[in-house]
This record gives structure tokens, C-alpha cells and sequence, in this order.
């Protein structure tokens, strides 16, 4: 959404996105949903900002986004986590509710091997503004994932798996391996960690 706001276009898309939007989070602070429900629709809807857009003019927007907002945002420490794997020979994955041409350009910038998002809809070389399946948040995760991994013949060993997460949102996806990590979690996923005995990074959070 910064790149619209920046670049000073898609002004009546970003209204109507944030009038859609905005109320869930108040139904969020008041207990009315969950934290879920609140944040499932946001990247379900963020298709509609590239409506229009052939793929060669929304790469445009991916660079710019990974090189002036995300990788001013990596964490090193968990940047670190990840090279460990991948030193130890070890498939890493991003699974994200970003949108998966962003996802597979910042997995350049980490080196992560496989990337499962959400899917935006293409027709004609253009996207539609709509998601061809459903967003990859919550307790989409985890089946997304399974058919990723299903579709692409990759057989992995879930119990000796790593998951790392901050939101209580990805607790499926946390429950799906043998090793799951809160990985600086909000109070939720904490708890939870706590409760399950789960590992939580950094260890003194």
C-alpha cells in the first residue's frame, strides 16, 4: 500500500480499502472477533490494488517495496536462524499472506528456497484484482502448504521440522511440525507457547 501512497496513485483503491477494512479492527479492540477473523480479509483483498497491472509493471512494485521497506525491516537475528538452516542443508520455506510474486523476491534477498503465499489471479498477462485461492493467512497455512508441498514432490519430515511465528493466527501452522518456534510473539501466541512448552526466540522475551 506505501507504493500507491508514495507514487501518489490508486488514491480512491486505497480509500475504499481502508473504509472496508478499518472497521475490523475496531471490532478487534473491542473482543467482537478474533484476531483472525480480523486479519484474514487484508490480504484477501490486496488484489485489488494491482487490478489492471500487467506482471512486468507490478515487478516494478515488488523491487521497490523489498529494497525501500522490507529490508529495512529484516530482523538479523532471525535472518540468522534461517542461514543456519540452510548452512545445515535444510528446504526453507516462506509461507506468508503476501501476495506470492512479492513473496518470491523477497525470498531472493533471504535465499529461502520455496515460497507459499497468496495466490493473485491473472488473465492476459494482467492481474484481475482478484485471488485465484484463498489468502494464506490463519488456519489457511497449513493446507496451502500441504498442497504446495503435495503438488511439487517435496517430502519432508514434519516432526523433525522448524516453524517460526509471531502471531497467534499461525498457531496451526505452528502445531503442524515437531520444533515450533513463537518467534517474537505477541501476548497470545506467548501464552500459548507457554502453555504448549513450545520454544519461544529470543529466549529472555
Amino acid at each position: 500500500m506505501d507504493y500507491f501512497k508514495v507514487h501518489n496513485t490508486r488514491q480512491w483503491t486505497h480509500k475504499f480499502y481502508m473504509a472496508y477494512h478499518f472497521p475490523l479492527y475496531i471490532f478487534k479492540q473491542l473482543g467482537l472477533i478474533s484476531d483472525q477473523a480480523f486479519r484474514k480479509p487484508w490480504p484477501a483483498h490486496l488484489g485489488w490494488y494491482l487490478r489492471g497491472y500487467t506482471v512486468e509493471e507490478a515487478n516494478q512494485i515488488w523491487d521497490w517495496v523489498a529494497e525501500t521497506r522490507v529490508s529495512q525491516n529484516w530482523r538479523e537475528d532471525t535472518c540468522q536462524i534461517l542461514h543456519q538452516h540452510r548452512q545445515q542443508g535444510e528446504i526453507t520455506f516462506l509461507v506468508s499472506g503476501t501476495p506470492v510474486p512479492l513473496l518470491e523476491r523477497l525470498a531472493r534477498d533471504v535465499n529461502a528456497d520455496h515460497v507459499v503465499g497468496t495466490v493473485l489471479e491473472i488473465k492476459h498477462g494482467t492481474f484481475t484484482g482478484r485471488n485465484s485461492s484463498p489468502s494464506c493467512i490463519g488456519d489457511n497455512k497449513v493446507p496451502l502448504t500441504q498442497e504446495y508441498l503435495q503438488e511439487n514432490g517435496i517430502e519432508i519430515d514434519l516432526e523433525a521440522s522448524y516453524a517460526y511465528a509471531d502471531s497467534i493466527s499461525d498457531q496451526q501452522l505452528l502445531a503442524m511440525v515437531g520444533n515450533p518456534v513463537a518467534t517474537y510473539p505477541d501476548e497470545g501466541l506467548k501464552r500459548l507457547a507457554i502453555e504448549r512448552k513450545w520454544q519461544i526466540f529470543p529466549p529472555n522475551l
